[in-house]
C-alpha cells in the first residue's frame, strides 16, 4: 500500500535528505529496493527538485545508487563493513576518553555515571527501544563531554551506520545489566583518572557489541523492520 509522509510542513532538500537517510539506516526502506523520484516526491509531498538534491547527496555518501532511466537502488546491508565500523569505533572512542581525561571539571561525567548506576537501573531492564537509544546516547554523551566537535561528528556517523545491527544486540535482561555495569565502570575509571584501564574497559565493551553484531544474520535484519512500500 502506498503511504505518504506525515508532515504538515513541506520539507526542503535538507529535511528530505535527513529523513531519507534515517529511513535507509533504520531499514524503513528495504535494502536493495528500487525507488523513483516520482514515488518519493509523492511520499514527501514535494516537487522532484528537493528529492533529486537529496538523492544525489545520499548517492555520494554510499547510501544508494542512481541508474539512468531505472531509478534509485537502496544499498544492501554489508555486515563486513559494519564490523569495520566497530574497528574504527575503538580508535575514535579511545580518543574521546583521552580528551575527557584532560578536563578538570568532571561534573558532566558524574551526571552520566549517575544515569548508569547499576543499583538504580534508571532505564529499567526491559529490552525495548528506550534502553537501546539510551545505550547509544551514552557514547554520544561521552563525545559531547570531550568538547571535541570532530569526535562528536564521527561518533554520530558510526552510531548511525551500525544502528540497525547494534540494536539487535540486547537479547535479554542480563545483557542490559552488563551494559549498566560496563558504562558505570568506564565513567568511574575516568573520574579516578585511570585512563589506561578505562580504555581497556571501553575496548572490551565495544568488542562485545561487535561480537553480537557478527552473529546477526541478514534474515534477522530484514525481518526486524516494517518497510515503507512505494508504488
Amino acid at each position: 500500500m502506498s503511504v505518504k509522509a506525515n508532515t504538515q510542513v513541506k520539507p526542503n532538500a535538507q529535511l528530505v535528505y535527513e529523513q531519507l537517510r534515517e529511513m535507509i539506516i533504520a531499514l524503513k526502506i528495504a535494502p536493495g529496493s528500487r525507488v523513483t523520484e516520482t514515488q518519493l516526491a509523492d511520499y514527501f509531498q514535494v516537487s522532484r527538485t528537493p528529492i533529486r538534491a537529496a538523492l544525489q547527496r545520499l548517492e555520494s555518501e554510499g547510501f544508494l545508487s542512481i541508474r539512468a532511466k531505472q531509478g534509485c537502488f537502496i544499498r544492501n546491508i554489508d555486515l563486513l563493513q559494519i564490523s569495520q565500523y566497530y574497528d574504527v569505533r575503538v580508535s575514535i572512542e579511545t580518543m574521546v576518553l583521552a580528551e575527557i581525561a584532560k578536563l578538570s571539571d568532571h561534573s558532566e561525567l558524574k551526571a552520566v555515571a549517575e544515569l548508569w548506576h547499576p543499583e538504580k537501573l534508571h532505564f529499567g531492564i526491559t529490552v525495548n527501544d528506550a534502553i537501546k537509544e539510551a545505550e547509544e546516547n551514552f557514547h554520544q554523551d561521552l563525545a559531547q563531554i570531550s568538547k571535541n566537535a570532530v569526535l562528536q561528528h564521527y561518533i554520530r556517523d558510526i552510531n548511525s551506520q551500525i544502528r540497525s545491527v547494534r540494536r539487535l544486540g540486547f537479547p535479554d535482561a542480563q545483557s542490559i545489566i552488563d551494559t549498566y555495569e560496563e558504562h558505570y565502570r568506564i565513567c568511574q575509571l575516568l573520574l579516578s583518572r585511570d585512563l589506561a584501564v578505562a580504555v581497556d574497559e571501553m575496548t572490551n565493551h565495544i568488542r562485545k557489541s561487535q561480537d553480537c553484531a557478527s552473529r546477526v544474520t541478514l534474515h534477522q535484519l530484514y525481518g526486524s523492520r516494517k518497510s515503507v512500500v512505494f508504488e
